[in-house]
């Protein structure tokens, strides 16, 4: 039986392709959320969205708890967020963005006895979209920020700077290898979660 997932993140979720001029989306079978769909062990539901930052405001929160409302048989929710609050904001917090919506998000009904998976994003590099020479290496800080807020809040942890995902021109988005690099090193984190 398929494990179903909701993979909550911005344009790296949704599958945002940089090489047009006005961008576009990767094919299905190149996002890293289609790689796991056409794995055949999972119901994957796209919740990616371009220039997400960490739900905060009520109409994010309110939108979330719609989504997870929804997911009727949810067994986990992962959560790819992060880089667009450090992108739009380079002196926010996003680890105290993150722990205070992890607490509110782990209390909503449809998360009962559900695991969430907090991943770090890998860090932003120099590029078009990076043009902040400080922001790579806070960037880099998400991982032991997040790994220490998913300890605080009871949610798995991963760090997806440690996957070595190829990201393109601008900094920022995942190439096609960068997606399937994801998609390959994620599964086995996820049949550990969802293993009986």
């Amino acid at each position: 039986m398929k494990k179903r997932l909701v993979c909550l993140g911005d344009s790296n979720t949704y599958g945002y392709d940089p090489r047009g001029y006005l961008g576009g989306r990767y094919p299905a079978d190149v996002r890293w959320t289609g790689r796991l769909s056409a794995s055949g062990f999972w119901d994957v539901i796209n919740a990616g969205e371009n220039g997400r930052e960490i739900p905060r405001r009520e109409v994010e929160l309110r939108q979330v708890d719609a989504l997870l409302s929804k997911c009727v048989g949810l067994d986990v929710l992962v959560v790819l967020l992060g880089t667009n609050d450090l992108l739009m904001d380079p002196a926010c917090a996003p680890a105290a963005r993150m722990e205070a919506f992890l607490r509110r998000t782990l209390a909503h009904p449809a998360m009962q006895n559900v695991p969430a998976l907090l991943i770090a994003p890998p860090p932003l590099r120099a590029g078009a979209w990076v043009t902040d020479a400080a922001l790579p290496a806070r960037s880099a800080q998400l991982a032991p920020a997040y790994q220490a807020t998913a300890r605080t809040v009871g949610a798995a942890f991963a760090d997806a700077g440690a996957w070595d995902i190829p990201v393109c021109f601008d900094g920022v988005h995942f190439t096609q290898t960068g997606h399937r690099r994801f998609a390959q090193r994620l599964e086995p984190i996820l049949c550990r979660l969802t293993a009986p």
